[in-house]
């Protein structure tokens, strides 16, 4: 290899040098990519665990009976357990709303698990919830499930639900 001059030795050397950034560069990308996916599966366990709640089964079942637009004093009237549920609705769903927000969380899963649940009591819950956000002063509380429930109710209003749009699936 005394043939080999010293710059042709540096240009090999060089050529080395991109090829193992090059290859770095690539293999983070990757793992970055696997990563994101491994996060996003992550993501859709919690919030498919979200329902396995039995407080918030019990709070979806109980609210679903009930009228839309009730006032806080209506729900009071209709006992503690039904205050107990509406706050636990909206707190429950107030974390998947910042999450799908924050883009923690896409959207379109949040939609596809629970779009109808967050729709429905959003607009069941929305009178009491501004009035309760007036008599406390509060004007942000709840606001990520309120913004959620917006998402739902626009989503649910575009999209044929799930047992129509995919009736012919076969797997």
């Amino acid at each position: 290899m005394g043939d080999i001059s010293l710059e042709t030795w540096a240009n090999i050397a060089e050529i080395v040098g991109a090829g193992s950034i090059v290859s770095g560069l690539l293999f983070g990308w990757f793992q970055l990519r696997h990563f994101r996916v491994q996060q996003r599966n992550a993501v859709a366990i919690n919030l498919a665990q979200t329902f396995y709640n039995r407080d918030l089964a019990e709070a979806v079942a109980l609210l679903q009976s009930i009228p839309d637009g009730f006032s806080v004093q209506e729900l009071r009237d209709m006992g503690k357990e039904y205050e107990v549920a509406a706050f636990t609705v909206v707190t429950s769903f107030e974390t998947m709303g910042l999450l799908v927000f924050k883009k923690v969380a896409p959207l379109a899963l949040v939609m596809d698990l629970a779009g109808g649940i967050v729709a429905t009591l959003c607009i069941k819950l929305r009178n009491w919830q501004n009035e309760l956000r007036t008599q406390q002063q509060q004007p942000s509380w709840g606001e990520w499930f309120e913004w959620l429930g917006d998402q739902a109710i626009k989503a649910k209003s575009n999209t044929e639900p799930a047992h129509i749009r995919h009736k012919g699936w076969t797997g």
